[in-house]
């Protein structure tokens, strides 16, 4: 019966805006490493020389803007306690991550920077009781112009559902995981999400890999990511039960 439910809930994508995905590996959050922060410039200039996709973050800021960062705050990265809603993206600009001279970057900036070299795929930060629609309505126009290969996902299926209604032309995937952290532990709330995300991908906690729920979605047609690969181990698991890895340094095949 839910099976049933899936095929008409969440529908096989068009191969020919899907099939791009399978033909590369991502870096996450950039290929960072010493002397290269995750989510910067630096990090994304080694991914782009060394020919891999790009996985980034989006916070926003006070005023709205998408920001390429992964935390709720300052804290891990700036050593300053302010919530990233906190700042104004200007603001942000006069911010510099702890030992290194680099600031955080706005997503035109990293859209700059790629400039269509390789495709992006870009995670919108949300959390229970989050109003995220702004986030989409800033990524949304800062990607009208953007001509390169980007999609866009969430562990929120809101943001998925939003860029199919108001965004059909941006490509839209929903990020899973099965354990305590995420919230989709139960199978239960994994069916919920894919409902309401209807996504044309997905990307897989590889912890939870193999899954069946994953197998029968990539047998279906949706694009299996999975992440973080960071060892030969887990590189080896997700060419066997996956489309493509999102991956850090020490699982660069």
């Amino acid at each position: 019966m839910l099976s049933r439910l899936d095929r008409i809930r969440v529908r096989s994508p068009d191969p020919t805006r899907v099939g791009w995905l399978r033909e590369w590996s991502y870096a996450h959050r950039g290929l960072h490493g010493p002397g290269k922060i995750e989510n910067s410039r630096s990090a994304f200039a080694a991914a782009l020389e060394a020919g891999l996709g790009i996985e980034c973050d989006i916070q926003r800021s006070r005023d709205d803007y998408p920001m390429v960062f992964h935390d709720w705050d300052f804290t891990r990265l700036i050593g300053r306690p302010d919530k990233t809603e906190a700042l104004t993206a200007q603001e942000w600009r006069t911010l510099s991550y702890l030992e290194h001279e680099e600031a955080p970057i706005a997503l035109e900036e990293l859209l700059a920077q790629v400039a269509g070299a390789v495709p992006l795929l870009i995670e919108i930060k949300s959390k229970r009781g989050y109003d995220v629609e702004p986030s989409c309505r800033g990524v949304r126009d800062a990607l009208k112009s953007y001509e390169g290969r980007h999609a866009v996902m969430s562990f929120d299926p809101r943001v998925s559902r939003w860029f199919r209604r108001h965004s059909p032309q941006t490509l839209q995937g929903l990020v899973m995981r099965e354990d305590e952290k995420g919230y989709t532990q139960k199978p239960w709330q994994r069916r919920l999400a894919l409902w309401i995300a209807q996504p044309e991908f997905i990307a897989y906690h590889i912890a939870a890999l193999p899954s069946p729920l994953a197998r029968g979605l990539r047998d279906r047609g949706l694009p299996v990511l999975t992440w973080t690969v960071d060892t030969p181990e887990l590189l080896d698991r997700a060419r066997r039960h996956a489309d493509a890895p999102i991956v850090e340094a020490g699982g660069v095949g």
